[in-house]
């Protein structure tokens, strides 16, 4: 049994537990109704972070805008195709990044998104590691046959490289890093994640 096939099995036997961005978006609302995050550990502070990020999810679905030239690549997909999203509900970067995933995946029905908790799904977590961590969240994306053409993430290209010039500048993500963070997902506006995509689809 060879490695690629022993992937796509871990792949489709998580796509089969896996749940759509509303499903997902109602799991979170409805666990923090109860003083809950998802994920096996619960505490003050996911549950706050959770919180926050459900605010976020919602100001965000209502609006992010998708531009023109975003659409224009989208309407040209022909093949079907899985988005298949590794993600937790208290991860401030995730929060920022599926609305704009999500609105993406709505512009075109050959694409499927699906969405997994992380921590019920480490064995294919670990088959997409990022520089050796379980970095949330992992976009996989699939053709038609389940087979893994592209994935994204943790974070879009610009903030990824904002990331490691603080790291090299400063030694570690601290506090503050994560704070300008949102400052500049908040201005950037889903943008930089449009262009990832529009690269990632062009190369389909």
């Amino acid at each position: 049994m060879n490695l690629s096939y022993c992937m796509k099995q871990i792949i489709e036997k998580s796509l089969e537990n896996a749940i759509s961005y509303s499903e997902y978006r109602t799991l979170v609302h409805e666990l923090l109704a109860v003083g809950e995050s998802t994920g096996p550990n619960q505490s003050d502070a996911l549950a706050n972070y959770s919180m926050l990020n459900d605010k976020r999810m919602k100001r965000l679905d209502k609006t992010i805008k998708i531009s023109d030239e975003t659409k224009a690549v989208f309407n040209n997909i022909t093949g079907k195709q899985t988005w298949l999203i590794l993600t937790e509900g208290w991860c401030g970067d995730a929060a920022q990044s599926l609305p704009v995933i999500n609105k993406l995946a709505n512009e075109n029905e050959n694409i499927a998104l699906k969405i997994v908790l992380r921590d019920e799904h480490l064995e294919v977590m670990d088959l997409f590691l990022t520089n050796g961590g379980r970095s949330i969240p992992k976009v996989i994306i699939l053709d038609e046959e389940n087979n893994v053409t592209h994935t994204w993430g943790p974070r879009p290209t610009l903030a990824t490289k904002m990331a490691q010039d603080y790291k090299d500048k400063n030694g570690s993500i601290d506090a503050q890093f994560k704070q300008d963070l949102q400052v500049w997902y908040n201005k950037n506006k889903g943008q930089s994640i449009q262009e990832d995509f529009v690269k990632i689809i062009s190369a389909f």
